[in-house]
């Protein structure tokens, strides 16, 4: 038994619940056949005795199906259901829960269950129809991710924006005062009642 399989379900990673279109990631071809590549690279065999490596021949016949097949390059959208990427790599629905888990193991992409909301009517307890909403899972949203960037640079060769900020955190104002000034007291006029008489209060006290 795995690691993650064996531990509780409540302590496990939740997978991410989005409205809409999931996460799209806009691809070129050069950056859709880095990923290819990048697999195909993965498919080699590691282990004597093995045929493959950490990737398997239905691995990248899936990949393919969602990168050729299913995956707009200009806007990223890329939500097939699993019967439709089976029906297109030619496997079973099976076949394709366990490549697109493989793929995300490998970095490849990653997933988020796509929700929907349905207005349907039903009966209330006093027998009266009433409208109400339902949250309704749809198919999964597919995010695929071009090995170029994932080392920090984008499809067009650029490097990213780190997610760290250069600019040290505070202002200059914040940062030009030691934190161990002493408080500016403020100065007593001893010609004001007020003023002379707290000096008095202090020299009583040995203050001043």
């Amino acid at each position: 038994m795995s690691f993650a399989r064996s531990i509780p379900n409540h302590l496990r990673r939740r997978r991410e619940k989005v409205f809409g279109d999931g996460r799209p990631q806009p691809l070129d071809r050069e950056a859709k056949l880095r990923i290819m590549t990048r697999a195909r690279a993965l498919k080699q065999r590691t282990e004597k005795g093995k045929h493959y490596g950490q990737l398997t021949a239905k691995c990248l016949d899936v990949l393919e199906a969602l990168l050729w097949s299913f995956h707009n390059a200009r806007s990223g959208l890329c939500f097939p259901s699993l019967e439709k990427i089976a029906e297109k790599a030619k496997v079973a629905r099976s076949t394709v829960s366990v490549a697109i888990k493989a793929l995300e193991d490998a970095g490849l992409l990653s997933w988020v269950n796509r929700i929907v909301r349905v207005k349907d009517s039903a009966l209330d307890l006093f027998g009266h129809w009433v409208n109400r909403w339902r949250i309704l899972r749809t198919s999964n949203g597919y995010q695929l991710f071009d090995p170029l960037a994932a080392r920090g640079h984008n499809s067009a060769g650029i490097r990213a924006h780190s997610s760290k900020s250069e600019i040290p955190a505070g202002n200059t104002i914040q940062d030009s005062i030691p934190s161990n000034a002493p408080p500016t007291l403020p100065v007593l006029d001893p010609e004001t009642p007020l003023g002379a008489a707290l000096l008095r209060f202090g020299q009583t006290l040995g203050a001043v």
